[in-house]
C-alpha cells in the first residue's frame, strides 16, 4: 500500500473515531435503562479520578522531558497518557451506562464554578479527541514539524481536560450515594 493511501486511510479512521467516540458516549449516557453490572461500578468514579490525575502527571512529565530533549521519556509518558485516556473512556462509559448521574449538591457561587468547569471539561474533551489522534499520528509517522504544530493546541487542552476532570470529581465526590 502506498504511503499516501495509508495516510488517507489513517485520516479517515481519525475522523471516524473523532465522531464515533463522543457519539457513543452520548448514546450510552442517554440509555433509558441502566445496565445492571453490580455495586462495584460505584467505585469507578474514584478510579476515574485517579486515572485523570495520572494522565495530567504523565502529560506534565512528557512536556518536561521534551524540553530537556529526552525524547524516549517524552514518548513513554505520552503513550501512558494515551493508554490512560482509553482506560478513562472505558471506565466512564461503564459507570454512566450502569449508574444514575449524581446531582451536584453545592449551593451559591460554587455551584456556578462546578458547572462552568463541568461544561468546559465536557466540550473540550470532545474537541481534544481528534487533536490527540492527529498528534500521535504525526509523531508515529515521523512528521515532527506537524506534530509540534498541533501539540501547541493539543497539550494545553488535554491537560485542562485532565485537571478539570479531577476538580469536577473532587467537587462532586461528597454527593455520591454509594
Amino acid at each position: 500500500m502506498s504511503q499516501t493511501l495509508q495516510k488517507e486511510k489513517s485520516m479517515v479512521w481519525i475522523r471516524i473515531f473523532s465522531i464515533a467516540i463522543p457519539l457513543a458516549v452520548a448514546i450510552l449516557l442517554s440509555l433509558p435503562t441502566k445496565l445492571s453490572l453490580g455495586d462495584w461500578v460505584y467505585n469507578l468514579p474514584h478510579a476515574i479520578g485517579v486515572v485523570n490525575t495520572l494522565t495530567a502527571i504523565c502529560l506534565v512529565i512528557a512536556l518536561v522531558a521534551v524540553k530537556k530533549k529526552n525524547i524516549i521519556l517524552h514518548k513513554q509518558m505520552n503513550s501512558a497518557a494515551f493508554i490512560l485516556g482509553a482506560l478513562f473512556l472505558v471506565l466512564y462509559v461503564l459507570y454512566h451506562a450502569s449508574a444514575e448521574s449524581t446531582p451536584y449538591g453545592g449551593e451559591g457561587t460554587i455551584k456556578y464554578v462546578y458547572y462552568g468547569l463541568l461544561i468546559s471539561h465536557i466540550l473540550l474533551s470532545i474537541g481534544v479527541v481528534p487533536l490527540v489522534l492527529l498528534a500521535f499520528f504525526y509523531a508515529l509517522n515521523d512528521k515532527i514539524q506537524k506534530h509540534k504544530k498541533i501539540v501547541k493546541y493539543t497539550f494545553p487542552i488535554w491537560l485542562y481536560v485532565s485537571v478539570t476532570g479531577v476538580a469536577v470529581y473532587l467537587m462532586i465526590s461528597p454527593y455520591y450515594v454509594h
